[in-house]
């Protein structure tokens, strides 16, 4: 793993793009005012809890940087019913226990009106009661996870790979792509637990083969026997569910031991711009990954071109925005929910979230969305794309936008 994910606190303070302008208000905490304020125009307050530390550190600070960038383009447009956008930061630190008592932070001493962040599904479990049902709060989760998530007042902006979004049309392309023996090596957690129990029914109904499925510690580094296992078995396709800091050394052990060389396919749902960058470009060449966005869609999409240049521009270096670490989903997150509160014409929880039960966006990355009526999940495009030389390429898309067929 790069040690752009293993930031000292030094250096992350260092590099933390999002924080300009910004005033700490303690210790993993920060506040962006708003830029204007007076007695009739409080602030409507926007919090995010996301992992500026931690192992996944590179996706935190790129949806850190994504709402900052968002709440700015809003407040230039005029706010929000008139109203300026302030924006609450909070530090989760890739740590539930940690995480808990910082977005304690954001409803109780903030008191934000809406709650955007988390990654891991199990960060998502340890705040949502917290923010939904303590905190009687909005929350919108931006990641894209493993699906049944279907808590009132949380919606969820971001690809679900069970069943339709990701799932049903890459796992056929696998086959046809890679071959029919896969293996389904795994972080021991929610997501890979559950996406496997149907990778495994879609593999099977394609004719194809579960040949193992395991299950690991999430900082395990040494996969030795994992790696023997595929290479013994000729395994034809690596459906990877390990995240860092493991995924790095698994994929060089694989690329080590001749997976590649000798035709094997790496496929990973999360596999993104910022993790392509984990490992050098020969060690994942032919990696696939199915997403809501990739950064080549810049080239035939100009509203993805703007977004990528405003981004880069505001925000450059090493946390890229990019649609496994949430960025696109925090910025569709966002925009849904400035759309609902156009609509509602308030920011109370009950009158946004009936907004935002069927709010729209005509443009966003990867093309528009919409929230699926009383499923509070998110229809959008989703693409397939290899790595090639450390780029992707797209080599599959959906023909519209794919209903999650959640909840």
């Amino acid at each position: 793993m790069s040690d752009r994910s293993q930031l000292s606190r030094r250096r992350f303070l260092s590099n933390l793009a999002f924080a300009s302008g910004a005033v700490a208000t303690g210790v993993g905490s920060w506040v962006i005012p708003a830029p204007w304020a007076n007695a009739a125009e409080a602030p409507i307050k926007v919090g995010i809890a996301t992992d500026l530390t931690g192992p996944i550190a590179y996706a935190g600070n790129a949806d850190a940087n994504v709402a900052k960038m968002v709440i700015k383009e809003i407040n230039a447009g005029g706010g929000l019913l008139g109203r300026p956008l302030e924006l609450f930061v909070e530090d989760t630190a890739s740590n539930e226990s940690v995480a808990v008592g910082n977005v304690r932070k954001l409803i109780q001493r903030d008191k934000v009106d809406m709650v955007l962040g988390g990654i891991t599904s199990s960060m998502r479990n340890a705040i949502k009661d917290p923010i939904v049902a303590r905190g009687k709060t909005l929350y919108i989760y931006p990641q894209l996870y493993e699906g049944k998530e279907c808590t009132p007042y949380l919606f969820c902006t971001g690809p679900t790979p069970t069943p339709a979004q990701q799932c049903d049309e890459f796992i056929p392309w696998l086959i046809k792509n890679g071959g029919k023996k896969f293996a389904l090596p795994s972080a021991n957690y929610v997501w890979p637990h559950t996406l496997n129990v149907y990778a495994r029914k879609v593999i099977e109904a394609n004719g194809g083969e579960v040949v193992f499925e395991e299950y690991y510690p999430l900082d395990q580094v040494d996969f030795s026997s994992t790696v023997n296992r595929i290479i013994s078995n000729k395994v034809d396709v690596v459906f990877n569910t390990v995240i860092p800091p493991g995924v790095g050394p698994f994929f060089k052990q694989l690329y080590e031991a001749g997976f590649l060389k000798n035709g094997g396919r790496l496929a990973c749902v999360y596999y993104d711009e910022n993790t392509l960058n984990i490992n050098q470009a020969a060690e994942i060449e032919g990696l696939a990954s199915c997403l809501d966005y990739f950064k080549v869609l810049t080239k035939e999409n100009p509203f993805d071109a703007k977004i990528q240049a405003a981004y880069e521009k505001d925000f450059p270096g090493n946390f890229l925005f990019a649609a496994g670490s949430a960025a696109t989903g925090t910025y569709r997150g966002l925009k849904l929910w400035e759309a609902a509160v156009k609509e509602a014409g308030k920011v109370d929880r009950d009158s946004v979230a009936a907004a935002l039960d069927h709010a729209k966006i005509a443009e966003g990355p990867g093309g528009p969305a919409e929230m699926v009526p009383g499923k509070r999940h998110c229809k959008m495009k989703m693409y397939t794309a290899v790595a090639k030389g450390g780029n992707y390429e797209i080599v599959g898309r959906s023909d519209g936008l794919v209903d999650p067929k959640e909840c």
